[in-house]
């Protein structure tokens, strides 16, 4: 019988950290469903370290690569916060790159898909950001929501397809100001993935909390099922020994 896990944390890398421990204490490879929630955004760098080392020595993506794909917070930072350069400069110049240079990103990446949706190009951010702005009246909270699966071009027949594995995400401006960001998984890797998923998550949630002068309060993600890739449980435990990390 499969029970919803709730993991309730203030610490990114400490909330990582806990489901793969999970995973490796009881039966099976995944966990289904997970619910994660995070306050605060903190990291240990011990295991961010650890675990990008152990990525690189298997020539996979670091965490700040696959945290990129979902929000570009190195660009947004080099252009100054900018968001209308950024857009431009992620669209016009950056994308197309990113699809020349790896096939993993033919079918777009999840930053285009909010910026950028389907053959009309909505842009899912600025409806998300001007109802939220200073002084707007949220008057259909129904609005404040992205897609990024896209039944045309993403229901196929194929055995494996590793994009898009973001569903959606919506937010929530609570009564106190603050803003709740909440996203949505039908599978996620723990291993590969998820670490620099949920940063990703947060640096968009941050972004949108920055440009209508809000603050990110919470970030929630609902994952159908979450998966142990790559490693063996032997691997897995040998991988957050080395983190030499104490929790209750």
């Amino acid at each position: 019988m499969y029970t919803p896990i709730l993991i309730d944390d203030t610490n990114l890398s400490i909330a990582w950290y806990r489901i793969m421990k999970y995973i490796i204490d009881h039966p099976h490879k995944e966990i289904t469903p997970l619910v994660l929630t995070l306050t605060s955004f903190e990291e240990n760098e011990n295991v961010r370290t650890t675990l990008d080392s152990d990525l690189e020595s298997r020539n996979l993506d670091s965490v700040d690569v696959v945290s990129e794909t979902i929000f570009p917070k190195s660009l947004y930072d080099y252009y100054e916060k900018d968001r209308v350069k950024l857009i431009d400069i992620y669209l016009n110049n950056v994308l197309p790159r990113l699809k020349k240079i790896d096939s993993r990103n033919s079918e777009g990446t999840y930053f285009e898909r909010l910026i950028s949706f389907g053959e009309s190009g909505k842009n899912q951010l600025d409806i998300i950001i001007d109802s939220l702005s200073a002084g707007a009246k949220i008057k259909r909270r129904s609005k404040l929501q992205a897609s990024i699966f896209d039944p045309l071009r993403d229901h196929k027949n194929g055995m494996f397809q590793g994009f898009p594995c973001l569903q959606h995400i919506t937010l929530y401006k609570t009564k106190s100001g603050g803003l709740v960001l909440n996203s949505f998984y039908a599978v996620q890797y723990l291993y590969q993935r998820a670490y620099g998923n949920w940063l990703g998550l947060i640096n968009l949630g941050n972004f949108i909390a920055k440009e209508t002068n809000l603050q990110l309060e919470r970030f929630n993600c609902f994952i159908g099922v979450e998966e142990l890739d790559n490693l063996s449980k032997k691997e897995a435990k040998a991988l957050v020994d080395r983190m030499n990390i104490k929790i209750q």
